[in-house]
């Protein structure tokens, strides 16, 4: 049965799963409501806690500390780690590659909380691919900053793939792709040694940075995981 309020927006079949954008109130904030992807039946994410999600841009862009910047993120979701790539004017385009195109569209036909705000902004470029092939193919150095928040985490991955970008081999394939002191960001739900031990050994410079928040729907304390290289 379908909890109280509950509005299904969209119900996609996709490559991937049964894809579902849906809205609802929250119970303990009276008349606040909340919008959630979730594929194949499992939660992805929620318009209420975006904090990892715009701290994998915020501190990517902060450790560059360049200007003009082109930055390209693999994973749109609900839009808020583009969105706050682009609050900031140190960014001169921003480029997202999302594997779902109905994630795409639900963003232009305005049912993502955020619609409103991308499409109003000229920075952004949409479009529909890989993100994963992009990276393992040919660089040319084209970007500053590339985000990645696709997989729940790297040992999790939402195509049940080999996961050959989060390989040491992987990373330095994205790293030809970065202009010299690139960053890459990759968001992640838990911490992963492995992935660590990749990272610094595709990159000269490593940072994992944690992100707490208190998760309002378990009433408790949530952590992610943010892994930044510097090329």
């Amino acid at each position: 049965m379908n909890a109280p309020g509950l509005e299904i927006l969209a119900w996609e079949e996709t490559p991937l799963g049964v894809l579902c954008l849906r809205r609802r109130p929250l119970p303990s904030s009276p008349g606040e409501t909340v919008t959630e992807i979730t594929l194949d039946h499992e939660f992805l994410m929620s318009s209420l806690h975006t904090d990892s999600e715009r701290a994998l841009a915020t501190r990517a862009i902060a450790m560059h500390g360049g200007d003009a910047l082109r930055v390209l993120i693999g994973g749109l979701g609900l839009g808020y780690t583009a969105a706050a790539a682009l609050d900031t004017m140190r960014v001169a385009r921003v480029r997202v590659v999302e594997l779902l195109p109905q994630v795409i569209g639900w963003l232009r036909e305005g049912r993502l909380p955020l619609s409103t705000r991308l499409a109003n902004e000229t920075r952004l470029e949409l479009e529909e691919g890989d993100v994963y092939r992009i990276l393992a193919g040919p660089g040319a150095a084209g970007c500053d900053v590339i985000l990645i928040d696709v997989d729940h985490a790297p040992g999790q991955r939402l195509d049940r793939g080999p996961g050959r970008f989060y390989s040491a081999a992987g990373l330095a394939a994205a790293r030809t792709h970065l202009a010299p002191g690139g960053v890459i960001g990759v968001w992640s739900s838990a911490a992963d040694a492995s992935f660590e031990t990749a990272m610094r050994q595709a990159f000269r410079r490593v940072r994992v940075e944690s992100v707490s928040f208190r998760n309002r729907h378990l009433g408790e304390t949530q952590t992610d995981w943010v892994y930044l290289g510097e090329a």
